[in-house]
């Protein structure tokens, strides 16, 4: 440990002595008592500077926890657990995420955005075109993780003969939905515009549920007839799906991010066969783009 005496520490500081005092008297800065001598580890005092840093719009901490915010997925979360990387979810839907990236509140995001086009044509990358129109977000790398398949989830044998989101705006039956910014909701938001219709026109589900696993139980329990969400999530609780879309699910963050030691653990081992091979056991997944770089500003 470097340790930094009073007229070493003051002069790496540039604080004169008689204000290291006061700072050492109101307990404000990091120090130690070594036989009557004030000493000051010198990384603690790089830490104590840092952590009083004021930082521009757009500009997030160099060092953002090892968390991963966005989407939730069963898929990402056994890869971040197998991989050894030692990141964390925090899972709020897609675009909590990458308001949690550009805060600097987390390393990464994982995404799945959409929109009418998208819908409509399935050649426009909804993923790249969100990214590349945030302003505040200069240095992004988007890493493919998979591609998976979006549909709607129903009780199981689907006893209202649902089969498309047309059969549930004509049946009245009770869908339930995601909270604003969620990739799912804004898949449905999209689809009810391609049908002509509205949110008010759906028959929904009072409380949002916040992620695929939530809404699934929601269904499971016989609180919502559908709702929007992975063909995994639907295998998991048991539901009956009706097929959709397939989507880019794709990890977002900073490139000085990318090339910390725990997203090159989780990159190096998303491009092994064990992936594929969870994929295939959960089902509705695509790893062809995993560990590709699909963007990079």
């Amino acid at each position: 440990m470097d340790l930094l005496t009073t007229s070493e520490a003051s002069e790496y500081l540039r604080l004169g002595e008689r204000k290291l005092y006061e700072l050492v008297a109101d307990g404000a800065i990091p120090c130690t008592k070594v036989t009557g001598k004030w000493l000051f580890p010198r990384e603690e005092l790089d830490r104590w500077v840092l952590s009083e840093l004021i930082l521009p719009i757009g500009m997030g901490p160099s060092n953002p926890p090892l968390i991963v915010g966005g989407s939730q997925d069963g898929l990402l979360e056994w890869s971040l657990r197998e991989s050894g990387s030692g990141l964390a979810t925090l899972a709020e839907g897609t675009e909590s995420g990458v308001g949690r990236v550009l805060r600097g509140e987390a390393i990464a995001a994982a995404i799945h955005f959409h929109t009418e086009h998208d819908v409509q044509d399935s050649g426009e990358d909804a993923n790249v075109a969100a990214v590349r129109t945030i302003a505040s977000l200069h240095d992004a790398v988007l890493v493919g993780f998979v591609r998976r398949e979006q549909g709607l989830l129903l009780q199981q044998g689907n006893p209202k003969n649902l089969t498309s989101l047309a059969d549930v705006l004509s049946s009245g039956a009770t869908m339930a939905v995601r909270q604003p910014g969620a990739g799912a909701q804004m898949l449905l938001d999209a689809l009810l515009k391609q049908h002509g219709a509205k949110p008010k026109d759906l028959r929904r589900l009072d409380s949002p549920c916040l992620t695929g696993p939530d809404l699934a139980t929601a269904i499971r329990a016989g609180k919502a007839d559908c709702g929007i969400a992975t063909r995994a999530a639907a295998k998991t609780a048991g539901l009956d799906f009706v097929p959709l879309l397939w989507e880019n699910f794709d990890l977002m963050m900073r490139q000085r991010s990318y090339f910390k030691p725990a997203l090159q653990a989780l990159v190096n081992f998303i491009v092994q066969p064990a992936l594929k091979q969870r994929a295939n056991d959960l089902t509705g997944y695509d790893t062809a783009p995993a560990g590709k770089i699909r963007y990079f500003a």
